[in-house]
């Protein structure tokens, strides 16, 4: 099997390379795309759909709105919502800056996320947040109570075991992938700054197991308030169950839905199950 990182996590299997490299083809002529200056950087977004249900798309790390969510841009349901993606300070086109990675960058993402949207106009507004891009969802959403509609998140974990932590040090040098396995972000960011952000991620994310319980943002999750619909793919190879478990318990009124056969991509390779899954709950 081929192994293959993408928003800050392996994905297993030749075919969700194809699938996620094929993800990102031909928008909907709709799509409006720019940037806005929100906390002392220039953030891109696109922006398409006309409903009144505002959603941001939030991607995972090193991911960027064209390589995590082309199905959800072209085909949730533009006459019911206005879906927003960005790309995160120092991801994709929102550069410069250089990203880097401090001890609160998951908060500052979420602040900049909650900021773009007020930004763009929009006073109240959904999450769907994937695997990195879900840890920020869940901060956004606890600290902004009354901004936050409803949030969906998946492949996503509020603390970092130790596990965890063996499985990123073990990715750390990207000159041990395969190429195919490299090419997605060499595209984005070329060769040196993707090692070199690549590196600072993991960094960047094995800083939370020394802090106790490996805490992201566990305390966090009791303050979350909104409607939350967690999913998990039952065959996620990088997720192990006990984190859906864990947002599922201290969500109160959180929702878990499972996908037998979904991995860490699920969004992808399963967009049309994935997208109604999310209208569904979001209209509810």
């Amino acid at each position: 099997m081929a192994l293959f990182v993408l928003g800050g996590r392996l994905l297993k299997c030749r075919t969700d390379i194809k699938r996620v490299m094929t993800a990102t083809q031909a928008y909907c002529s709709s799509v409006a795309a720019g940037r806005q200056h929100v906390n002392g950087v220039d953030l891109y977004y696109e922006q398409t759909g006309r409903g009144k249900h505002a959603v941001l798309l939030i991607p995972g790390a090193l991911g960027c709105t064209r390589t995590d969510f082309g199905p959800q841009l072209k085909s949730l349901n533009k006459e019911l919502f206005t879906v927003v993606g960005w790309d995160p300070r120092g991801y994709g086109q929102s550069r410069p800056p250089d990203r880097d990675f401090p001890a609160d960058f998951f908060e500052r993402d979420a602040k900049d996320a909650v900021d773009l949207m007020k930004a763009l106009g929009f006073g109240k507004f959904s999450l769907l947040g994937w695997s990195d891009g879900g840890i920020t969802a869940l901060i956004a959403a606890a600290k902004n109570p009354d901004v936050i509609n409803k949030m969906v998140v998946w492949g996503s974990n509020a603390f970092v075991s130790h596990q965890d932590l063996k499985l990123y040090n073990a990715v750390r040098d990207v000159s041990r992938w395969s190429a195919r396995m490299r090419q997605p972000m060499e595209e984005v960011y070329g060769t040196e700054v993707f090692a070199k952000t690549w590196e600072a991620w993991v960094d960047g994310i094995a800083q939370f197991a020394k802090r106790p319980g490996g805490s992201i943002c566990l305390e966090l999750l009791p303050l979350i308030s909104c409607p939350t619909l967690v999913i998990h793919g039952e065959k996620d190879p990088m997720v192990p169950s006990i984190h859906p478990q864990c947002l599922l318990k201290h969500i109160k009124g959180s929702q878990l839905h499972l996908m037998p056969e979904g991995k860490h991509n699920l969004h992808l390779r399963y967009a049309d199950e994935f997208n109604k899954l999310v209208e569904d709950f979001l209209q509810d």
